[in-house]
């Protein structure tokens, strides 16, 4: 029998963190975030990790394990939290999997090998090719084995185009066929995903730009004033998170605050935007969508609800 899972996700600033940790408590389960940047240390404030207070109500797991300096795939969150979440299970508690990444969600609930389909030296190679001859080239070597996937990419995308002719020279297999072979494989856990968000789009966002205010005044910008301390530049993998690659752009004197502030707003409703996209693929989710404000014990409710009827098979 596949294992059962809870996940809790939705676009930013809905509430996840905060019905995540009430929903840990109610089933005495532990959470395991689902968020490519509360990955990183001293990242707090931009990343909205929770805080000392939140992280003591429950246990959690994958947030601040790795030093900022450092690249974190995703198919190293597969493997890193999946451990996480199969100790939890085997201590017979419920893995409450929280967090609005999508690609990582994916990969930790589809439980699928990379190993085989990652070559750090092939990789190298392709990049310094790439940096070297322009995305064109990749991008026609890539047609010639893969249109279908060629035909999807851009040359500038340098991270993609590289992607798919690793998975090509490592494997021998097109990552259009890895692709199709991987959605056809039966996922490693069963997930009963609870989707946030909001019924107005405009009650998003306006929670969205209150919470980067708040950040701001929480000392956002002193934060990543202490990452470019530490010697970290604007190529960092985590300096690229939405906030701190503007804030950054502002130490170095490249833009004015309040124009970084703005922008900051509007990547994060865009961003907002896609995770909204990427979870209307899911038609298996159960939504839960506030009004004006969340309404977390209303929402506890309905959780729990849907935790009876689908985790633990037990009449509402």
């Amino acid at each position: 029998m596949t294992p059962k899972i809870l996940v809790i996700t939705g676009p930013t600033a809905t509430g996840k963190t905060a019905l995540g940790i009430a929903l840990a408590e109610k089933t005495g389960g532990e959470i395991v975030s689902a968020d490519s940047m509360q990955l990183y240390q001293h990242m707090d404030i931009g990343t909205a990790k929770p805080t000392p207070e939140e992280l003591a109500r429950v246990p959690h797991h994958m947030i601040g394990i790795v030093p900022p300096s450092e690249n974190y795939s995703v198919a190293r969150y597969a493997a890193e939290a999946s451990g996480c979440v199969d100790d939890i299970l085997r201590r017979g508690k419920l893995p409450v999997v929280v967090g609005g990444t999508g690609l990582y969600i994916g990969a930790l609930v589809a439980g699928h090998d990379f190993s085989a389909e990652a070559d750090a030296d092939v990789r190298g190679a392709l990049s310094a090719r790439y940096d070297a001859l322009g995305g064109e080239v990749l991008l026609a070597e890539l047609r010639a084995v893969d249109p279908m996937s060629a035909a999807r990419l851009h040359p500038n995308d340098k991270k993609r185009l590289v992607r798919a002719l690793e998975v090509f020279k490592a494997t021998g297999v097109t990552i259009t066929e890895h692709d199709a072979r991987t959605r056809a494989l039966a996922p490693r856990y069963d997930a009963c995903v609870i989707a946030l968000s909001y019924r107005d789009r405009e009650d998003l966002y306006r929670r969205i730009n209150a919470r980067v205010d708040a950040m701001l005044e929480m000392g956002l910008l002193r934060e990543v004033r202490a990452l470019l301390d530490m010697g970290l530049t604007p190529e960092h993998t985590a300096m690229q998170a939405i906030g701190y690659k503007e804030l950054t752009g502002v130490l170095l004197g490249r833009e004015a605050l309040d124009e970084a502030v703005a922008r900051i707003k509007m990547e994060s409703r865009r961003y907002a935007k896609r995770q909204l996209s990427w979870l209307r693929r899911d038609q298996n989710a159960h939504w839960i969508l506030w009004d004006k404000e969340p309404d977390f014990a209303n929402g506890l409710q309905i959780s729990t609800e849907y935790l009876e009827k689908y985790v633990y098979n037990r009449a509402v």
